[in-house]
């Protein structure tokens, strides 16, 4: 497993279908490139973050689909001027991996926000993701902004 300018992985790195996919995922989404980001995601899959109802998704129902992603993209994601991962542990099994991971958030002005989270990322056979599940708390994230 190799990590990125943004994305440091400090987590057990043993090959695995579902880790390789969460790492083409952040390093697409920490490049800002939506397009290779969306392509990571089988045509149906579910976004969800975070987790439940939240000021991103309010009736908590999540993102489906190649449309529904995209349009989080454009709305939560492509806003966002930077973001670094850092992936502190990592549990892989059946066709999923959970990281314990902190998001630094560079928005407009300078000011920064983390966020710390559990992502679970699910893969078909073909190694796309078919669902992402973000668990984090927006308050506490909110409460870390700074600048």
């Amino acid at each position: 497993m190799t990590s990125s300018s943004a994305v440091l992985w400090e987590a057990p790195d043993g090959d695995h279908p579902a880790r390789r996919a969460a790492l083409r995922s952040m390093t697409a989404a920490s490049a800002g490139k939506r397009d290779e980001w969306l392509a990571a995601f089988s045509a149906d899959a579910l976004v969800e973050d975070p987790v439940g109802p939240s000021m991103l998704d309010p009736e908590g129902e999540g993102h489906r689909g190649h449309a529904g992603i995209a349009k989080f993209w454009d709305d939560f994601v492509g806003p966002v001027q930077g973001i670094r991962f850092h992936v502190k542990d990592s549990f892989a099994n059946g066709p999923c991996c959970a990281n314990i991971a902190t998001l630094t958030m560079t928005l407009g002005h300078g000011a920064t926000m983390l966020v710390d989270c559990v992502i679970v990322y699910t893969v078909d056979e073909e190694g796309l993701i078919t669902s992402l599940r973000a668990h984090w708390e927006p308050e506490r994230a909110m409460a870390t902004l700074s600048g």
